[in-house]
């Protein structure tokens, strides 16, 4: 039995939706989607309600693509996240709002603890920091959808709503017992050396928070999923894995290959950090 991870289906392209359908039956394996499925509310649901029925458990955690303004019924902010969370439990899908699970297969102990952090600027270059990281990157030609479509309502920014968020994991991951280890799936990454985006340098401030630099190591974590950077790779830290699990969108993968190759197994996985200047079995720039 496995616990496999795949992130930024982006099914909105119609290439990444039709192989995602060729993806076969995994049965009894467990499936990670960390965030960016699609735009629109009914297209989130659907898809995973699909893929659900192939896998024996299906954990999902929310990327930015999936909370921008819609003209779906969805709503906005926080709203537009507790909607989502509510049709996808009704196809029986996992949230960050359902808690950690315990993983049955082999191992030590391991609570896979759904995580849905946002980001507060604080990957922003110390001389630039928070308050002049949109300057900064409009200098630098970025001009992030987000600023436009990712509505933080009911709170004043995204910082302050990336902080609730932090003070709600931080309280559900005091509540995995002291003897397990963890897997923690966030759709941004938890660490900003491991954002590399050569091609958008300045996106880096829209890409996690400092605040969970050490959260591998508070957390005892065997294996930290993320995606959003449509860079996929196995890096270790402190003996713990990291792995970017995107797909991306059409450019940024091989159709020929199928969805299939780009899942990254989670659980078992490897035992070990891999040798020097290696970044793991598979790295894609």
């Amino acid at each position: 039995m496995r616990c496999w991870a795949i992130s930024d289906l982006h099914v909105s392209h119609p290439g990444n939706a039709a192989a995602l359908d060729a993806l076969p039956d995994l049965r009894p394996d467990w499936l990670i989607v960390a965030g960016d499925v699609a735009e629109r509310a009914d297209t989130v649901v659907a898809t995973l309600a699909r893929l659900r029925g192939r896998v024996g458990r299906l954990l999902w955690v929310p990327g930015n693509h999936e909370l921008w303004r819609s003209d779906d019924a969805a709503g906005t902010g926080v709203g537009r996240y507790l909607e989502l969370v509510r049709r996808l439990r009704a196809v029986d899908v996992h949230t960050p709002e359902d808690g950690w699970i315990r993983w049955p297969g082999e191992g030590p102990p391991t609570a896979v603890v759904p995580l849905f952090l946002l980001y507060d600027y604080s990957f922003a270059p110390p001389e630039v920091g928070p308050e002049g990281a949109l300057a900064w990157a409009r200098e630098g030609g970025i001009h992030p959808a987000d600023e436009v479509l990712l509505d933080p309502a009911p709170y004043a920014d995204r910082p302050a709503w990336c902080r609730a968020r932090l003070a709600a994991a931080e309280a559900l991951l005091a509540t995995v017992p002291a003897d397990h280890a963890t897997v923690l799936v966030n759709h941004w990454p938890l660490r900003r050396d491991l954002v590399r985006i050569p091609r958008v340098p300045r996106y880096a401030p829209w890409c996690g928070t400092t605040a969970t630099e050490d959260w591998h190591r508070r957390f005892r974590a065997r294996v930290v999923v993320a995606g959003h950077l449509h860079v996929r790779t196995t890096d270790w830290r402190d003996g713990t894995r990291f792995e970017e699990a995107s797909l991306g969108y059409p450019r940024d993968w091989d159709a020929a290959r199928g969805v299939q190759a780009y899942l990254r197994e989670i659980l078992p996985g490897p035992s070990g950090p891999l040798p020097t200047g290696s970044r793991g079995p598979e790295v894609h720039r």
